[in-house]
Order: structure tokens, then C-alpha cells, then sequence
């Protein structure tokens, strides 16, 4: 399968219908740690709730693959005084999953952050069973950090968090690895 074509754009007011047209799936809803009844469509509202989040990150942009909204990535919790902030990153459809969508849009953040932004170190959160995004991340050159335990109450069953993080200099050495 070719390599899609992943940009990173702002988000913009027709991206709440483009959002309405992928309901929201059960896999990847629980990846986040959400464990209610899976509601079928994503309403307008649940749209636009989505875009609003986007916008009030301290980065936050689309995901689009070859011209189609994939989902989104964001650095928040941005602390300029340490140079840190905190990834947080969703695709839309399992059709997306498995097919280096989050690497690249991984990348393309990261080069933000450690370009433009200035940051030191990134960090992230990820529900521990959540190998799929752990192998992404750890692919994008993330390290695991720690576990912090029994964080969410799923199905009346406690999970762990892993915590990752990956600085500058780790990201400068990755990405020339990665173009040598």
C-alpha cells in the first residue's frame, strides 16, 4: 500500500462537516479511555466540540491524507518558561490506523515543536494496552518515561498510563538517522 500524503493545515469551519462523516468508532474511543455506549453518528454538536479543542490548544491543527480530514494533533499544556508541552493526537476512522497517518502528522508536529516553537521536550500520555500507539510512537523516537498506575477506570477495571517523552537532542539525532 503507498504511502499516503499527510499534511497538517489550521482547522477551519467545514472541517465539523467533515467530521460528522466518520461516526465515531468503538476501537478508537477506547484507546482514549472512553467506556460509555457507542452513540453510531458523530453529531454536530460532538463536531464542533472536536474543532473547538483544536483551536484552543496552544497548536493545534487537522490532519488531512491525500485532501480528506484524517483527525487531529495538538501540543498543549505549553510551558515556555521549561520549553515543554504535551502531545495529544486521534485519527477519525479505523480506516486511517495502520498505515503510518499518526507517524508522519508525529513528525510533522515535532519538527514544529522543536523548529519554530523552540520546545526542549515533548511529552505524551498513553493508555497502557494501547500497543498500536505505543509501536507509533516509539517509531517517532518517543522513549518511555514511566507507568503511572491504575490512572482510568475502565469497565470497572483499573489502567495504567505510560508516560513518554522525547527531547530535543533525541529529535535532532532520530531525524538525521532518518535522512542518512
Amino acid at each position: 500500500m503507498p504511502i499516503p500524503t499527510v499534511r497538517l493545515r489550521a482547522p477551519c469551519d467545514t472541517d465539523v462537516e467533515a467530521r460528522m462523516i466518520h461516526p465515531p468508532s468503538p476501537e478508537i474511543l477506547r484507546m482514549y479511555g472512553y467506556t460509555g455506549k457507542f452513540a453510531g453518528a458523530t453529531s454536530r454538536r460532538a463536531a464542533e466540540q472536536w474543532l473547538q479543542q483544536i483551536r484552543e490548544s496552544d497548536w493545534g491543527q487537522v490532519i488531512e491524507v491525500d485532501g480528506r480530514l484524517a483527525g487531529q494533533v495538538r501540543l498543549h499544556d505549553l510551558n515556555r518558561e521549561d520549553r515543554r508541552a504535551r502531545l495529544a493526537i486521534g485519527l477519525v476512522a479505523e480506516a486511517f490506523l495502520g498505515r503510518g497517518i499518526g507517524r508522519a502528522a508525529i513528525a510533522l508536529a515535532l519538527e514544529q515543536a522543536f523548529g519554530e516553537m523552540g520546545l526542549h521536550r515533548v511529552d505524551l500520555r498513553v493508555l497502557a494496552f494501547n500497543a498500536r500507539a505505543i509501536r507509533c510512537y516509539e517509531a517517532a523516537g518517543f522513549r518511555r518515561e514511566g507507568v503511572e498506575r491504575e490512572t482510568v477506570l475502565m469497565d470497572g477495571v483499573w489502567q495504567d498510563d505510560v508516560i513518554m517523552s522525547i527531547l530535543e537532542g533525541e529529535y535532532r539525532t532520530c531525524k538525521h538517522a532518518d535522512e542518512a
